[in-house]
């Protein structure tokens, strides 16, 4: 594991033994960084990303969410939705009010969740034309893994695509941060 530090984030990158990870610790940690900017996230926070294969993401998959196969990307949120400042699209009630937050201990970081990611899938995925948010994007591993440590980051903290106003609301605010970070790269 590599702790990324861009204040006032803590981003814990892992890359599991036998993945080959087609962004630095570092450019994960940006594009992580600047999507919790963007979702205004409680600070000083922590979150992780572990770059992993399709075998992991199975497993999770079906233990986590009832559903069989491989995914490219599953997000482990620490807090409730109410803990984020709302967003375009989001369903009334939540993410309105901060009454979740309590106080750490000075010099402790909150932490928000783990986000998995099958760099496996992520390979197929821009290769065969399947990728970016729609699913028909043909671009770089790099391109879909940034795109993907996005999307989870902005499910860690609340946002969700099964509503088409919120959906379109987060593929928006995916793009204009895929735009960011593939110009700072």
């Amino acid at each position: 594991m590599r702790s990324i530090y861009i204040a006032p984030w803590r981003v814990d990158v892992t890359v599991r033994d036998g993945v080959t990870a087609p962004l630095s610790a570092g450019a994960v940690g940006r594009v992580s960084a600047r999507a919790l900017d963007a979702a205004g996230a409680p600070s000083p926070a922590s979150i992780a990303v572990i770059l992993s294969n399709d075998a992991e993401l199975t497993e999770l998959n079906e233990k986590h969410m009832g559903e069989h196969g491989p995914t490219d990307v599953l997000s482990f949120p620490l807090l409730p939705p109410s803990a984020y400042p709302p967003h375009p699209g989001q369903h009334a009630g939540t993410g309105t009010a901060r009454d979740t937050d309590f106080v750490l201990p000075p010099g402790r970081r909150q932490l928000l969740g783990d986000i998995v990611i099958s760099v496996e899938r992520a390979t197929e995925q821009a290769q065969s034309g399947h990728g970016g948010q729609t699913g028909d994007v043909h671009w770089s591993v790099a391109d879909e893994l940034r795109l993907l440590v996005i999307h989870g980051v902005l499910h860690v903290c609340g946002w969700d695509h099964a509503d088409a106003d919120e959906r379109d609301a987060m593929r928006a605010l995916e793009s204009e941060l895929l735009g960011e970070s593939k110009s700072a790269a």
